[in-house]
């Protein structure tokens, strides 16, 4: 490959080692089999066609990238790739109150547009742990979720339209403005989710939501899993719809308090947080207090904005207190909301059987489950052997490799197990058609 062809009409790049050591991984942890020949930072649109066409004319693997934030290693770059560097297109194009969208491009922060929201009196709902410098290009990439999704659902509920530049420079613009409309086939919903592999996104029109009018927040203490499980269960029978229901372990627990000095884990193993908003938040979590309280060995409310941030930033504060404790696998699971309970404590079972440390922390209004592995608490055997059970039992209770993290290349080994065979090589159909020269993201997702 010749970079001198590409680099000349380019306005930024690099060839630094250091640089290039820099946007070769992700959060993830896992190390790439070298370092990328070239970063691109793309400017506009046209570096990013420019880039990805001469990739494909000359068979080179292109790593679209954006804050690094992944966890699934779907931003690994290695020897003879070209990272493309998306961070650098940040704007908010457009922000139309009336019409409650907003027009992006894939660099802005998750957080910096939903603050351009709330000055309109709206949001952008999905909000990812990683909202503060997480961007929304790698948030359509891997259609990330957050505490918020049990009302307002994951990003692809949220995005009307994107534009994508195809595996052979190709732009194109995919979905509309309005909120109805089923002209040809979904092929905004199919991007969403494909973790760079059939398209670089370069724009998204996104859907925005009224700020609620009020909120009513609850923590709850239990003595098991299963008694959390069974009050989140009796909120939802009873026909209510918390926009936040949140589980957090007692080895969770446990981080927390040593990090920030509290005595959480004393009041119970498990801490359920929960929130209620709009118009009627006092009287449905009224009802939440009705449903929970028998059940807890411990129950508050508040609506009180400033407690409400502190009971929210102890959920916010869990990842951070276990990654105190050294390299940890950030996993991802979901699984039926019937069989919460037994998934969490099946992997305190793994945890026991192999000796390797695990939290758990969950989304528990959809059965979304983020078993956190302490990847040197055990040697590395130990370790694969704890992560490839929390799968297998993942996909044997009727659930699924991951929820919201992407598949990258750390879960490709157990792609088939979940999709089998024959829709698995219609996954690979499906990406030759976007990508026939088969440069965009390779090795990731979809083998």
């Amino acid at each position: 490959m010749s970079l001198t062809a590409l680099t000349a009409g380019l306005a930024a790049w690099s060839t630094d080692p250091d640089e290039l050591a820099r946007v070769s991984v992700d959060r993830s942890g896992a190390v790439p089999d070298g370092v990328p020949d070239l970063v691109v930072f793309a400017k506009n649109v046209e570096d990013v066609r420019r880039t990805v066409a001469h990739a494909a004319r000359h068979g080179v693997p292109v790593v679209p990238r954006g804050a690094g934030s992944g966890v699934a290693g779907g931003a690994l770059a290695g020897a003879g790739s070209i990272v493309l560097d998306l961070s650098g297109l940040d704007r908010i194009v457009e922000l139309l109150p009336d019409e409650a969208i907003a027009v992006v491009e894939p660099g802005v922060i998750t957080a910096d547009l939903d603050a351009a929201a709330t000055a309109h009196g709206l949001r952008y709902a999905p909000d990812p742990a990683s909202a503060a410098f997480s961007t929304i290009g790698g948030n359509i990439a891997t259609n990330a979720g957050g505490l918020r999704c049990v009302k307002y659902g994951v990003t692809r509920d949220a995005v009307l339209a994107v534009d994508a530049v195809l595996g052979d420079g190709t732009l194109v613009r995919t979905g509309r403005r309005t909120i109805k409309g089923v002209t040809g086939y979904d092929l905004t919903g199919l991007l969403v989710g494909s973790e760079g592999t059939l398209g670089v996104i370069v724009g998204a029109t996104v859907r925005l939501s009224p700020l609620p009018t009020s909120t009513a927040t609850a923590a709850a203490f239990f003595a098991t899993a299963r008694d959390a499980v069974a009050a989140v269960t009796a909120v939802q029978r009873r026909g209510l719809r918390p926009s936040t229901a949140e589980l957090l372990d007692q080895a969770t627990l446990v981080a927390i308090d040593q990090a920030r000095g509290t005595d959480l884990h004393t009041r119970g193993e498990v801490f359920l947080l929960v929130q209620t908003d709009g118009y009627g938040a006092e009287a449905e979590m009224a009802e939440v207090d009705r449903v929970v309280r028998p059940l807890a060995t411990a129950f508050e409310t508040t609506t009180d904005p400033e407690v409400a941030d502190r009971l929210v930033a102890t959920r916010r504060a869990a990842l951070p207190a276990i990654e105190r404790h050294g390299r940890v696998l950030i996993e991802d699971i979901a699984v039926p909301r019937s069989r919460l309970a037994e998934s969490i404590t099946e992997i305190g079972a793994i945890a026991d059987r192999t000796g390797v440390r695990i939290f758990v922390f969950a989304h528990a209004g959809d059965g979304n489950l983020h078993p956190i592995v302490a990847a040197d608490s055990a040697p590395p055997e130990q370790v694969d052997r704890a992560v490839a059970a929390i799968f297998e039992h993942a996909l044997a209770v009727g659930g699924t490799l991951t929820g919201e993290h992407g598949v990258g290349v750390l879960k490709r080994p157990w792609l088939a197990a979940e999709l089998g065979e024959p829709l698995l090589d219609l996954h690979r159909r499906v990406k030759a058609v976007f990508d026939p020269a088969g440069v965009l993201n390779p090795g990731k997702a979809v083998r």
